[in-house]
């Protein structure tokens, strides 16, 4: 995959939002735990460090309210100020969600209301016509973006569509159909997928591949060469294509759960690593799901962003880690003989 130096590597349509969490007991009730709020955004940093971009290959919009905390802008700064695109708004706050757990079970919900984004809001500025364009919505507002997309001249993006998850329901499968042929990857986890199609919630290995088969066949990607990763949590991802059928990717922690602390934003991450490793692969979808899981495997070890730091060769680490030496440690997992 061949990117202009003039020319964003990945950008995201997904807000910037600040996420504060509430846990409820089986009544419904809080239990008192409580958690630090935390900016949804950490999965983009992570390309940076896949990808040896700077953060000018890269980009987000941010919309900043009028109580935008001093601390966040501290933060973003710190990872690359060319990587955001900063709108400001006087008269309303920054956007804010509440995740509420009860048991496994997470609720998500606006506290404001949301400013969105579309392709048309990238032209003429530095984000505009990036190589890749994120976006996680309804089909319905996916339709939209598509179409945004068509009337600028040009631009002919590879597209990662994250189906929002309160949409992921039978009644929008005929939606999703009409959009499925203009998008690159689709990327719905397994109780997404599974609910869209009407099949059993509780997912296994089998029902998830079956479910990646009945998209690929609904027409994935039938304007280009299209692929289905359907993010399965413990089990890994099961990335499937046309042309080269489906192949399972572990989970970079498999079997080590004591290292999974929070799984908020492990999905959003793993889309992030996988448009770095669609660079780093030159196009090649399975090796860029390595990259992809190892991304998501640094965001779920702790609440929050992993630590960054630099090594004495100036080797960047996160966690204390390499992440070149995970995405090989993975790469030799696949290598192997299967039993």
């Amino acid at each position: 995959m061949t990117v202009s130096q003039d020319t964003r590597h990945l950008v995201t349509l997904g807000m910037f939002i600040i996420d504060e969490f509430a846990f409820l007991d089986e009544n419904g009730q809080a239990t008192g735990q409580t958690r630090p709020s935390q900016e949804n955004w950490r999965r983009w940093n992570l390309c940076i460090n896949w990808s040896s971009l700077p953060a000018h290959r890269i980009g987000m919009v941010v919309d900043r309210g009028q109580d935008f905390p001093p601390s966040i802008q501290t933060k973003l700064d710190s990872y690359g100020s060319d990587m955001w695109l900063f709108r400001d708004h006087s008269d309303v706050g920054t956007t804010r969600a509440i995740n509420s757990y009860k048991g496994d079970e997470r609720s998500f919900s606006y506290l404001t209301p949301r400013i969105r984004i579309t392709p048309k809001d990238l032209t003429n500025t530095k984000l505009a016509q990036p190589s890749i364009l994120h976006f996680i919505c309804s089909p319905t507002r996916a339709a939209s973006i598509l179409s945004d997309v068509r009337e600028i001249d040009g631009w002919f993006p590879t597209t990662i569509y994250e189906p929002i998850p309160d949409r992921c329901v039978p009644e929008e499968l005929p939606n999703l159909i009409n959009v499925l042929p203009s998008i690159s990857v689709l990327s719905p986890n397994a109780e997404e997928a599974l609910s869209l199609l009407s099949l059993p919630k509780l997912p296994t290995k089998q029902l998830v591949e079956h479910a990646a088969s009945k998209f690929a066949d609904i027409g994935v990607g039938q304007c280009g060469a299209g692929c289905v990763i359907i993010r399965s949590g413990a089990m890994g991802a099961y990335v499937a294509t046309r042309a080269k059928g489906g192949r399972w990717i572990d989970a970079f922690w498999t079997g080590n759960t004591n290292k999974v602390i929070d799984v908020t934003g492990a999905g959003n991450s793993f889309l992030g690593g996988l448009a770095a490793g669609l660079l780093q692969a030159d196009g090649d979808v399975y090796d860029a799901a390595l990259y992809a899981t190892v991304s998501a495997g640094f965001t779920i070890e702790q609440a929050g962003l992993p630590s960054l730091s630099l090594t004495g060769n100036l080797i960047e680490e996160w966690n204390g880690d390499s992440p070149q030496r995970r995405l090989e440690e993975l790469r030799n997992r696949h290598s192997r003989p299967v039993d």
